[in-house]
Order: C-alpha cells, then structure tokens, then sequence
C-alpha cells in the first residue's frame, strides 16, 4: 500500500542570521525569499511552498525573534515571528551549528508555547570545522528539549534536505495539495519586486543604513510582455540619501540592474525598472509609517 499524500503548513523560526531564507529558497528550489548577510534581512511572513510527488510543505519564512523591543519595526518583527507558529501543523527550528545563543532559547520557547511537533534544523555545518564538535552540540541542546527530529544540514550546499524534507512531511497531515502544483508562494508580483530591490541594497550599504530603508513599489503595469515597475527606496534620514544613490548614481544603478534581472529571471518577461529614493524621517518607528510601506500582520 502506497503512502498516503500529505500537505501542511510549517514555520521556520529562528534567530537573525542562522538561515531561514537560504533553507526555504533550497526547499521551494527557487528564491522567494531574499537573502543577505545582515540580521533583520527578512522582515515579513513569506510563504515558500515546495511540492514534490509525496506531498507539499506550505514553508512559513519569518522574521527572526531577536530580544527586546526597541523600535516600532523590532516590535513588528516579534510579532510577525510569533504569530507565523498559530495554525501551522509542525515547525522548524534552525540554528547555526556550534553556536546556541539565548535567542535560540527564546524561538525554542516560543515554539513550546504553540504546542506543535518541532523539528531541529542544525544549519551551516559546512562552515562547522571541526566536525567532532558537533555531537557534542547536540547532545548539550536537545536532551533537555522536546524535539521531533534533528537535522545537521547546510541550506546553502544543499546537504541533509531530502532526510528533513521527508521528516517534515511525515509530520504533515494526509490532504490534497493545499496550492497547485506550479505554485510556488502566496506573495503577489509586485511584493517580490520591492523585496527583491531591498535584496540587493541590503547587500550593498553599510551595517547602519539597512534598518532604515524600505522599498515601496509605486507603480506596476503590465505592458504587452513587459512589467514597467517605480519604486521609491524610503530612508530616515537626508545624510543616507548619498549611500543609497552612490557617487555618481552608480550604486542605485547597480542595485536596479541585478534587481531587474532577478525579476526578470522570477516572473519569466521582460522589466523596465525605474528606482527613486526619498527621505521620510522617523519612519521606522512610526506605526502609521510602517502600515503604509506594508508592515502589518
């Protein structure tokens, strides 16, 4: 007797910078959701969904749960981090390999708190280099943890996915596929494009001015088989302005070319791509401010 078809949700939790975005991107097998260096780099609830002939894993990327409260955005965050796990039928917990901190322990609470099946994912052990190391990491975090399986895998290698993508859909209920097959995220078009113009200034700036911007698409039009698309990059101060732009526009110019060849390459035609960047002091920790850019749950 063949297995049953299985289909449910999961949310991805965890700290800042452990790899959520890069596991959900490896397990959907497209990016949906962007990827940089810097923590905070996911900061809304995007939904990767990953099919394949057993079943469908509808993958709740969230922001990560960081400690204090800070700002209205921090604020939004840990909401958004927390609410992901109401309704989900398991979650993953991913943590960087060798390295627990306490906002490891706080997504870990979090997850008990919910009361769901929760699978450990033990990411970047590619970067782990001294492999002995890792056994002993386990056994120090997950013999005094609820946990339904652990995983050591490396997102970015693609390394241990077929053993969690399996794991994860054992823990699935059966059910007809939740999404068509071709579907691969809830998120519209124009959502991805601002994301995806984020992506690459969050790639490109320093470590202060990331926090402060926010990419608000202002126009999308189809066009025969092109998508003609203007967006605003919002920043909070007049002094960021020239970092985003760059000496002699080259930065914007760069950051619009790789971000209208990713678009290009995600919606599959054509894009005329237009980037303007405007200050609005404050924004980040302005509740109107952050609802009108998009940040509400």
């Amino acid at each position: 007797m063949s297995e049953p078809y299985r289909a449910g949700y999961v949310a991805v939790v965890g700290r800042p910078n452990v790899g959520k975005s890069t596991l959900v991107n490896a397990l959907v097998g497209v990016d949906i959701s962007i990827v940089s260096s810097k923590p905070q780099t996911t900061r809304h609830r995007v939904l990767g969904i990953a099919t394949n002939n057993a079943g469908q894993l509808a993958l709740v990327d969230t922001p990560g749960l960081h400690q204090g409260q800070g700002s209205a955005m921090s604020r939004y965050l840990n909401r958004a981090a927390r609410g992901s796990v109401a309704d989900v039928n398991a979650a993953l917990l991913v943590v960087a390999a060798g390295r627990w901190h306490d906002e490891d322990t706080l997504a870990y609470d979090a997850l008990a708190e919910a009361d769901v099946p929760c699978v450990l994912a033990i990411n970047k052990i590619d970067l782990l280099k001294d492999k002995a190391a890792l056994l002993p990491f386990i056994a120090a975090h997950v013999q005094s943890r609820n946990f339904a399986a652990v995983h050591p895998i490396s997102a970015l290698r693609s390394k241990g996915l077929d053993a969690l993508r399996s794991t994860l859909l054992q823990l699935m209920p059966p059910s007809a596929p939740l999404f068509a097959e071709d579907e691969i995220t809830d998120r519209s078009e124009r959502f991805l494009a601002a994301e995806l113009v984020r992506e690459q200034l969050m790639r490109r700036v320093g470590d202060e001015v990331p926090y402060a911007l926010t990419v608000q698409v202002e126009r999308f039009e189809v066009d025969g088989a092109m998508l003609r698309i203007a967006v605003i990059v919002w920043v909070e101060r007049e002094n960021h302005k020239p970092i985003i732009i760059g000496k002699g526009g080259e930065r914007m110019k760069a950051v619009a070319s790789v971000a209208r060849g990713n678009m290009e390459k995600l919606f599959g035609r054509k894009v005329f791509l237009e980037v303007w960047c405007k200050v609005r002091e404050g924004w980040a920790d302005d509740d109107a401010a952050l609802r009108r850019f998009g940040y509400s749950e």
